[in-house]
């Protein structure tokens, strides 16, 4: 889990990496789980060592326990939306005494399933994907091993990752993880959402765990950067509609084939 099994890769560079659970069991159990491995997403894009940023990322930690601790057996449609913890917001803010961000990768895209991840990543200096997922896994490991008062692997090995060349590639790779792996949530699985293609699609953008809804607004937890992105297709409906035809129209499995976890 320390390193990444994929082909050299150089700054500037777009790196498909992924992983899922050890034995293929689940790597998040509930949602408290994904809320958290977002959290990681979000607060070890930094150059600093855990160390140095551990006491503000504690006392982070702590506002969230007292958040959800005041909210707990409270129905959320009756609280006050400025002070509700209902889609991380809250607990996701960058404060201004913890300096400017010194991100390691530019994350481009996400999308976290039971058992499984998917993250679409730029290399902007010189190791920095390999010492993001080396926090993203420890950090993560030590969180589910101690609450579930258990040791061992979470994961099933070093991340694997692919090299991003063709940037036709490039754009269904980004379709594949923020549309298709929503999809398959998708109640009757990924070929009840293709018939369904316009309900399926706002699932998707409901569905907290994948940044479609963060790439185009609907939420803002600073995690993605989205400024490599072809700006034909950073207006909602010229995506979606990429998105109809790739999946739709287009030969799907041709490259899903090259893009599917081994």
């Amino acid at each position: 889990m320390s390193t990444i099994r994929v082909e050299p890769f150089t700054v500037g560079d777009y790196i498909h990496v992924y992983n899922r659970g050890n034995k293929k069991t689940p790597v998040f159990l509930d949602k408290s789980d994904s809320w958290r491995f977002l959290w990681c997403l979000r607060f070890f894009n930094d150059q600093r060592n855990i160390e140095e940023f551990a006491k503000c990322l504690t006392d982070l930690v702590y506002e969230q326990k007292e958040i959800l601790q005041r909210l707990r057996g409270l129905d959320p449609r009756n609280l006050d939306p400025k002070n509700a913890y209902l889609d991380g917001r809250n607990t996701f803010e960058w404060r201004q005494e913890w300096g400017k961000r010194q991100p390691l990768t530019q994350i481009i895209s996400y999308d976290l399933s039971p058992n499984h991840f998917h993250l679409f990543l730029k290399e902007i200096l010189p190791g920095g994907i390999s010492k993001f997922m080396k926090k993203i896994g420890a950090g993560y490991t030590v969180y589910r091993n101690t609450k579930s008062h258990e040791t061992g692997k979470i994961f099933q090995g070093k991340y694997r990752g692919k090299t991003i060349k063709d940037e036709r590639y490039f754009q269904y790779l980004d379709t594949y993880i923020q549309v298709f792996n929503p999809f398959e949530l998708f109640e009757g699985g990924i070929l009840n959402a293709i018939n369904h293609f316009d309900e399926a699609f706002q699932f998707a953008l409901d569905y907290p765990f994948c940044s479609l809804g963060e790439s185009f607004g609907l939420r803002n937890l600073g995690i993605i950067d989205r400024s490599s992105f072809p700006e034909t297709l950073s207006n909602l409906q010229n995506y979606k509609e990429f998105c109809r035809d790739a999946l739709i129209t287009r030969s799907i499995r041709e490259f899903l084939g090259k893009l599917t976890m081994e």
